[in-house]
């Protein structure tokens, strides 16, 4: 297990990975502001929300949902350290999702301030290097270790992640396949449009000449549940399984599921050819708090 869970404290996660070329791209411009989306659990937010204050930046946040009572998980985090907010309908955010980002730019703008735009999970052709560097980093581990990875597995949920894991795997040669889960309630071929275009990005603005058309984009449909953000029981069950043999936390939104998936991809065949998988933890227990109601607690 690559154990993204344990990049920081508050901010713990893939997402940091991420942010840390994405920030560096908005100090480069001299920019003051961020806007980004997400869910009112986003991680994401949580994580930029974090390091936007670390830095004296201003980040407004704007979620999918309307929060009810006092602020659990991720919510309350992003409260804590200051954070903007706009919080939209489900539908109104999908509607007007690029409307949207664009008022509030607006609006900062006529404040005088210099804004960046952070897409959804920081996933696009400058985040991406998050997780090309994390594979060097996963070469040399593995290697230290004494295995090669037959395949690495990861959640899917916005596609950044598991953009530069196909990334990294062939800019540093790791020779493996990349597997991801898909959580979100898009679907595989979505995701697969969607990472090749980010490659082709990436590719295009670093000047990178590798081969990123002929790479499998493995997505794996079918553990997403009632819908993003919301578990079955089973995948509950999954979690608690790991905390209580491997004293290892799963969220309920993303490494929860695709642990689960993992799991029953072994069973059925698709994985079931491996000696080693790595699995990446990419975080999200600030999620788990929110949805602590789901759990079946025993006295076992």
């Amino acid at each position: 297990m690559k154990r993204d869970d344990l990049t920081g404290s508050a901010l713990s996660g893939n997402k940091v990975r991420k942010l840390e070329f994405t920030f560096a791209q908005a100090l480069t411009e001299g920019c003051d502001t961020l806007i980004t989306c997400g869910g009112l659990q986003s991680n994401h937010c949580r994580a930029t929300a974090i390091i936007g204050a670390r830095l004296g930046l201003k980040v407004h946040l704007f979620l999918r949902g309307v929060p009810a009572g006092l602020p659990d998980g991720n919510l309350f985090l992003d409260h804590i350290v200051g954070a903007e907010f706009s919080f939209y309908p489900r539908e109104e955010y999908y509607a007007r999702h690029s409307e949207i980002f664009s008022e509030l730019a607006e609006h900062y703008v006529k404040l005088g301030r210099k804004v960046f735009i952070v897409p959804a999970g920081a996933s696009d052709e400058i985040g991406l290097w998050g997780y090309v560097v994390a594979c060097k980093e996963l070469k040399t581990e593995s290697e230290d270790l004494g295995f090669s990875p037959d395949f690495i597995v990861c959640a899917n949920g916005s596609g950044g992640t598991l953009a530069g894991l196909v990334a990294g795997n062939i800019y540093h040669n790791i020779g493996t396949t990349v597997w991801g889960i898909n959580v979100a309630d898009d679907n595989a071929q979505y995701f697969e449009a969607k990472i090749r275009n980010d490659l082709r990005a990436w590719r295009e603005r670093y000047g990178q000449d590798l081969d990123v058309q002929t790479p499998a984009i493995n997505v794996i449909d079918g553990y997403l549940g009632p819908c993003y953000g919301k578990a079955e029981p089973v995948v509950f069950d999954t979690i608690s399984r790991v905390a209580k043999t491997e004293g290892i936390i799963l969220d309920p939104v993303y490494t929860g599921k695709a642990f689960h998936a993992m799991l029953k991809e072994i069973e059925n065949g698709r994985l079931s050819s491996a000696n080693n998988i790595v699995f990446v933890h990419t975080g999200g227990i600030f999620g788990l708090f929110a949805q602590r109601h789901e759990f079946r607690f025993r006295n076992d």
